[in-house]
């Protein structure tokens, strides 16, 4: 499998109190809610009321407006803040219970509040919310400090953590500790007044500049298109792409032949297929210059500041640099092993890539091409290469590969591996109508394990890429059950009322990247919901997800669900031997284009408070590292949200190639015994990976399932690249609270 899954942009907003309180929401000041603020009722505004109805309450999605969303979220901080006041002011001696499992307890209204507000801002990101955005972006970063640096409420956890009598309480309890103690300390709690007056000043920055940055690239995708004027412009394209853009153009109501929108779904089988080169070089350059096109969009100045201001907070908290911090709370542990990693894989695939543009190169001299390979040029002729090499075309791939019939391929992937079952439902509200739902059981006992979510379609106002939510985390803190809500969204072009949607083998395992997010979720067996499903690190969050990608394919998935979208027969041996034959092809591309995102990431961030130009440290750096030049980064800095819409992924890209290894070698396991379906590795894979949450550190849960460390070899031969005796970076084990430890 190559790396599909880069465009995903993995997000599970849980309880924001302090477990993500560096992510999405980053610090700051104070939050005073007005009196009327403070006294809105559930009755004025539904997002204030507890989520009722079915399947252990749901988000009131039918009954959300816009206006709703600022005195909502003043409110719900106003309560939190209560409910922290009390636990920080408590006169009893900090136990377990009055503190660590209080502040579980802390914030749910608020959490929910922020659920529904965050799908709003990803998947209808119209004016008004984006204004709202604006405003509150800051005003939450503040919300999020007085936590964090909330003197008398750090004490009681910092007792508790140092206490003898933390032997006593179970391995749960003592991680869940460690995890607040850390987040406290990471978030500056021990800093003194004046520098913690400072990180919070740099916070607010922060996210007034993660929100702008957002919607910036946002703007860019919406507002940008390539016009097809004439039948001749779509020349190459086959009938469903040429649907597909007849329908964009009908949906912005362009009379043209059709038109590309500025989305990877979008531009990428343009690239692929479309035989006017010329256009290919309009798409191309449109949809790698997001933010970077001067004007009111345009990121580099802010991607200067954001550096600048991460770069200070990193000393503040006592670290060398961003990259340093980031790291410190990961299987990384530091820069240097996250690096050491990456050189060891862009060195083959390099060296694969000239092998693949030499091949590209020659195929085009033989049609008669005077021209040296382009970027705009390299998915058009590897191709080519491919349909000649293989005789396998992609288009005719696709034609067995329906969005419906694939989603009925992960649940029963899911059936067969972690025993759910998946239902259908009606009686649940969505948000916009291309949102359809389903009830997750037990197979076995029938009892409900949660919802599923699915919103596949690209439209206006939704952010680019693909990625997985957790609306409701599992947990059964006192006694109490607790299901999950999670989902899955994509950015597909939707096709004509009443027929399939086709999809590529790329998309399609993304599509099962994404379900195994979700299946991570809905794993989650613990107790408290800091702790649950994918509350993970950063460079272990990818593993469930990258490994599930080698289900679709099995050739019980394929012979099930791979039918053609006319005749309904299945995909042919045949052709799934052609693309078994090329699953390494095209890997130096693939690798090259990720990791030159990666490096760069991580090369931005170890320069420390050194100004940075961006489009300038970009092209001075892929230069220095040899970066072939018919290849771009996979997200080019500008546009790169990953790293600059939060502090999610910032000098953490890598971790989809760390999480790759993990992957990979796992898989192997799968391999090594009765094949993918072998019911005792399934088993082990859940009740080690999947169910256990961050209450285990992800080494110790990585050897427990695979009985050692991970190993690079199944990536390499994964790849096609060369396999060496290379020593593959080990993860350190985190300073736990003894039990077996992770991060927060």
């Amino acid at each position: 499998m190559g790396l599909p899954l880069m465009s995903n942009l993995f997000a599970s907003p849980g309880r924001l109190l302090l477990a993500n309180s560096l992510l999405a929401f980053s610090l700051a000041a104070s939050v005073a809610p007005t009196t009327s603020l403070a006294q809105t009722t559930a009755a004025a505004n539904p997002l204030l009321a507890p989520w009722a109805g079915p399947y252990g309450g749901i988000p009131p999605f039918d009954k959300v407006t816009v206006s709703q969303f600022e005195p909502a979220l003043e409110a719900g901080m106003a309560q939190n803040l209560a409910e922290i006041q009390a636990i920080a002011t408590n006169a009893q001696a900090p136990t377990f219970d009055n503190t660590i499992a209080a502040l579980e307890r802390a914030g749910q209204r608020l959490d929910e509040i922020q659920t529904v507000y965050g799908i709003w801002s990803g998947t209808l990101s119209t004016p008004e919310v984006q204004a709202i955005q604006r405003k509150m972006a800051p005003r939450m970063a503040a919300f999020t400090d007085q936590i964090s640096q909330n003197e008398p409420l750090f004490r009681r956890v910092e007792t508790l953590y140092n206490s003898p009598d933390k032997k006593k309480l179970t391995p749960e309890q003592q991680r869940l500790t460690w995890v607040y103690y850390n987040n406290f300390v990471r978030a500056g709690a021990k800093l003194d007044a004046t520098a913690k007056t400072r990180l919070s000043a740099i916070n607010q920055q922060l996210a007034g500049l993660f929100t702008r940055f957002s919607q910036n690239v946002l703007a860019d995708e919406t507002d940008s298109v390539l016009v097809l004027k004439a039948p001749a412009d779509l020349g190459g394209l086959s009938a469903s792409l040429r649907d597909d853009a007849a329908n964009a153009a009908a949906a912005r109501k362009v009379a043209a032949a059709g038109v590309i929108t500025n989305t990877r779904s979008s531009i990428d089988p343009f690239l692929t297929y479309s035989d006017q080169r010329k256009l290919r070089e309009k798409a191309w350059r449109m949809f790698v210059n997001r933010g970077d096109n001067g004007g009111a969009h345009d990121n580099n100045a802010l991607i200067t500041e954001i550096l600048q201001l991460r770069a200070e907070r990193a000393k503040l908290l006592g670290y060398k640099t961003h990259a340093h911090w980031r790291l410190d709370n990961t299987m990384a542990k530091t820069p240097e092993k996250a690096m050491a990693l990456m050189e060891q894989v862009w060195t083959p695939a390099v060296a694969r890539v000239k092998q693949e543009v030499a091949d590209m190169q020659a195929l085009a001299k033989k049609e008669g091409a005077t021209f040296q390979i382009e970027p705009w040029d390299y998915r058009y002729y590897a191709e080519k290469v491919r349909k000649e090499r293989y005789d396998l075309d992609q288009n005719e791939v696709k034609q067995y590969l329906q969005l419906d019939k694939m989603r009925e391929g992960m649940f029963w992937v899911a059936g067969e591996l972690f025993g759910f079952t998946f239902s259908p439902v009606s009686n649940v509200p969505v948000y916009h109508p291309d949102v359809k739902v389903w009830e997750v059981k037990d197979k076995t006992s029938g009892k409900p394990v949660g919802l599923w979510y699915f919103d596949p379609y690209a439209r206006p106002g939704k952010r680019s890429g693909a990625w997985m939510n957790a609306y409701r985390n599992q947990e059964r803190m006192d006694g109490n059950a607790v299901t999950t809500i999670v989902s899955n969204n994509s950015n597909f072009v939707k096709g004509k009322d009443g027929e399939p949607t086709l999809i590529s083998w790329t998309d399609a395992t993304t599509l099962f990247h994404e379900f195994g997010h979700a299946l991570h979720g809905l794993s989650s067996n613990v107790t408290y919901p800091s702790l649950s499903g994918t509350s993970v690190v950063r460079d272990y969050v990818e593993f469930p997800s990258q490994v599930l990608e080698n289900w679709l394919a099995t050739p019980q998935v394929l012979q099930k669900f791979a039918v053609h979208y006319q005749t309904g027969k299945p995909i042919p041996q045949a052709l799934v031997d052609r693309i078994e034959k090329a699953a390494t092809f095209n890997q130096g591309f693939e690798t090259t284009e990720f990791l030159g995102s990666a490096l760069i990431d991580m090369k931005l961030h170890l320069a420390g408070d050194r100004k940075i130009d961006p489009d300038k440290f970009e092209r001075e750096t892929l230069a220095q590292l040899g970066m072939p030049r018919e290849i771009v980064m996979r997200h080019r800095t500008p546009q790169f949200s990953h790293v600059f819409s939060s502090d999610g992924y910032s000098a953490g890209y890598y971790s989809y190639l760390w999480s790759v290894v993990l992957a990979a070698d796992a898989y192997q396991a799968f391999t090594e015994g009765g094949g993918p379906y072998d019911k005792a590795v399934g088993q082990r894979l859940t009740k080690s990976i999947f169910s256990v949450g961050n209450t285990v550190d992800p080494a110790d849960a990585y050897r427990t399932f695979r009985g050692r460390d991970p190993q690079i070899e199944a990536l390499m031969r994964e790849r096609g690249f060369p396999v060496t005796t290379s020593k593959t970076p080990k993860a350190s084990k985190q300073p736990a609270a003894k039990p077996a430890g992770k991060k927060s």
